[in-house]
């Protein structure tokens, strides 16, 4: 059984930052999709995706990651992953995800990072 997934939005000097807690998967990723296509995302600016409450994400939960990524460049963003959960972690490391995404280990890092490299 599908658990709910909450999904928040707060912005930052460096960007957007997605918070997603509970189950990613196909029953879940259109609702993360249309809340990517909703976003202005800034040329310079980053988007962080904090999977820290992340409980269980299949390959559509994938597919969503990687449409996130696809949306930051097309804006000419970056994107980040913070707070990975190790079985995620995991997933995306088999799969070969692993270096296409910078991560952090929170947003907060995610965003002293942007600040540092784009001064």
């Amino acid at each position: 059984m599908t658990q709910h997934l909450t999904l928040s939005i707060r912005t930052t000097a460096a960007g957007t930052v997605m918070e997603l807690a509970g189950e990613l998967d196909h029953h879940t990723a259109p609702q993360v999709r249309d809340a990517l296509l909703g976003l202005t995302l800034r040329p310079g600016q980053q988007l962080v995706i904090d999977l820290k409450g992340i409980t269980f994400c299949d390959s559509s939960g994938l597919t969503v990651l990687i449409a996130a990524r696809n949306h930051a460049l097309a804006a000419d963003a970056a994107i980040a992953l913070a707070a990975i959960p190790e079985r995620l972690a995991r997933i995306l490391g088999i799969t070969g995800l692993g270096p296409v995404f910078p991560s952090h280990p929170t947003a907060q890092d995610a965003e002293h990072t942007w600040r540092t490299v784009s001064d």
